[in-house]
């Protein structure tokens, strides 16, 4: 058997939410990643970016997550719901450039729609769960629910990272939303004693193996050389083979 085919049983399904403990900790290439596995073995599958902030025209600004992922993973079936220049949270990017901010109703119908005809859609957040989309106070954490969907976590290797995962998962835990699963998004080349003792806090933290460690630099790999990588780094129920969550005390694989 295949071993990229043999857990093709466990790889998900229906609509995954992608959210983080905070901006720039590797969401959207752990989204990529998820998305590249899939497409690769066939299956049909959407991105849906609720909110991009920080892209405008002109030099300066940021790359749009779903062109990232694109160009990573393969899959142009990707959706942007609402765009905002400034790079803040969805509802200041909103109410600073006068546009009317993202609708969570709208966006939770139309991912729904897009799950009746793709075997996953994976919806990637802005910042981290309970970021604001408008001035209601709606948050990715609604969206999720509204979906029925549930939510992957990405986190930080380092220093911090121990209280910002666990606040994030107290959120998860008390909106009744389920989780599935932690993921470390960006595992330093030569970790430090922080990061190499995380590995198994983290677990402790999130009550079970993580699902899966992305290596980093990970996003500038070409596309071939990033799917072995996703492959790699996540785990069997992201599709993946596991083999990077064995990552020892020195951090070789």
């Amino acid at each position: 058997m295949n071993p990229e085919t043999s857990e093709t049983e466990t790889a998900p399904r229906g609509i995954l939410v992608v959210t983080g403990t905070g901006t720039g900790i590797g969401k959207t290439v752990v989204t990529a990643a998820i998305a590249a596995i899939a497409h690769a073995r066939g299956a049909a599958v959407a991105v849906v970016k609720p909110a991009q902030t920080g892209v405008y025209p002109g030099p300066g600004s940021d790359v749009p997550d779903a062109e990232t992922i694109e160009r990573l993973s393969g899959v142009t079936d990707t959706h942007e719901l609402a765009r905002f220049p400034d790079p803040l949270s969805p509802e200041a990017a909103a109410r600073v450039s006068g546009l009317p901010p993202l609708d969570l109703a709208y966006a939770a119908e139309y991912i729904a729609e897009l799950a009746d005809s793709r075997d996953l859609v994976l919806v990637e957040g802005a910042g981290g769960l309970l970021v604001r989309y408008n001035a209601a106070g709606a948050t990715l954490a609604d969206l999720a629910a509204m979906c029925g969907a549930p939510v992957l976590l990405v986190t930080a290797a380092g220093l911090g990272t121990l209280n910002h995962t666990a606040l994030t998962l107290e959120a998860i835990a008390a909106r009744r939303l389920r989780l599935a699963g932690v993921v470390i998004g960006s595992w330093p080349r030569e970790p430090d004693l922080a990061a190499r003792e995380n590995l198994a806090d983290l677990e402790t933290v999130a009550g079970g193996p993580l699902a899966g460690l992305l290596a980093e630099g990970s996003g500038s790999l070409p596309r071939e050389a990033f799917r072995a990588a996703a492959l790699h780094g996540l785990g069997r129920s992201l599709g993946g083979l596991g083999l990077g969550l064995g990552v020892g005390v020195s951090g070789s694989r």
